[in-house]
């Protein structure tokens, strides 16, 4: 349920509002925006009067809303989301790319990495220390030693870092880490997302291979239901009867989560589309549809990279992909800060 409040809503009024629902075990949550007042209310609020709400001096109209997903709700909050990790923002305008390879395998190429992509225009790091593989042979990452390489190359470029946690066990070695990734596979592991419900840190939360949007949406739920309220969505391409690329990129999910979420919209060509030669295309297609950023993977050799070589583009490509990334921008009136 929502209230809409008049203009003339005083901050006594609205304080003793919230008391009063908080005593009949209702939690709110305030939104100032820029044409009006929004109190959103969460939990059970099958037993307030809708008709005596309504009669408030200061109430404009009371809503209830129909979508599972309350927090993460743009009837919630009508303004985009604006998340601020350390100086660079995303959403309500601003738009980030996000670069870097997908397994950190050693000092000299992560580092050589990030000060390439800074080079270019990269406003965060991207590296796996802790991999979840298909195979139980293929590379697992370097686990620990991979963060502590990762906060050296974020030390001499300045880019914050985001890496992606496997297990809620794993969050003491995740203290530093600037954005924690989500991925795929524990997108509905609903006891790790409460966990990363209880940290005041961003969490870039991927959408899983046969996942809707509504179960996305209801997986930020559990994040932003704990109290953290700075996730970032991530559209990485859904498994469908196509072979030819690895995923298939739902482009259609951008407009759709803008008009149900106020949360901000990461698209990932490169895990979506399994070929380097696709990334440039899909990226400046994401940029046009209105994402609010793109994680790429960029690496120095791909061919002896350690894990998805063949999706990774290098860092020359990345180079020339980066200025018609901000021509589209351009048209879309969002900016790389």
């Amino acid at each position: 349920m929502i209230l809409v409040l008049k203009e003339n809503a005083s901050k006594s009024q609205i304080d003793n509002l919230i008391q009063w629902l908080k005593s009949r075990g209702v939690e709110t949550h305030l939104s100032v925006g820029k044409y009006q007042t929004i109190l959103g209310l969460v939990g059970d609020t099958s037993g307030l009067d809708e008709d005596m709400l309504s009669s408030l001096d200061f109430v404009e109209t009371v809503k209830r809303i129909r979508e599972p997903f309350k927090n993460a709700n743009r009837k919630f909050h009508p303004d985009d989301t604006v998340i601020d990790i350390c100086g660079r923002k995303i959403g309500g305008g601003h738009f980030q790319i996000i670069a870097g390879p997908c397994s950190v395998e050693s000092k000299e190429q992560i580092t050589y990495i990030a000060r390439e992509v800074q080079k270019s225009g990269a406003g965060l790091l991207r590296g796996g220390a802790f991999k979840p593989r298909t195979s139980p042979y293929a590379f697992q990452g370097l686990r620990g030693e991979g963060l502590e390489l990762l906060m050296e190359a974020r030390k001499e470029t300045g880019l914050p870092i985001v890496t992606e946690i496997m297990d809620a066990s794993h969050l003491p070695l995740f203290e530093d880490v600037d954005v924690i990734q989500v991925g795929a596979r524990n997108m509905q592991n609903f006891e790790l997302l409460k966990e990363l419900g209880k940290i005041r840190k961003p969490i870039r939360l991927k959408r899983g291979m046969a996942n809707t949007i509504q179960e996305l949406l209801m997986s930020a739920e559990y994040i932003m239901a704990g109290g953290n309220e700075q996730v970032i969505l991530c559209e990485r391409g859904i498994r469908t009867f196509e072979t030819y690329t690895r995923n298939t990129l739902d482009l259609s999910a951008i407009p759709v989560i803008k008009e149900l979420s106020h949360l901000p919209v990461v698209i990932d060509p490169s895990h979506s589309t399994g070929h380097s030669r696709f990334v440039r295309s899909m990226s400046l297609a994401a940029a046009a549809a209105g994402a609010d950023g793109l994680i790429i993977e960029v690496h120095n050799d791909p061919q002896r990279a350690l894990c998805d070589g063949p999706q990774s583009i290098t860092p020359d490509a990345f180079s020339k992909l980066v200025p018609d990334i901000k021509a589209i921008l351009a048209v879309t009136g969002k900016r790389m800060d």
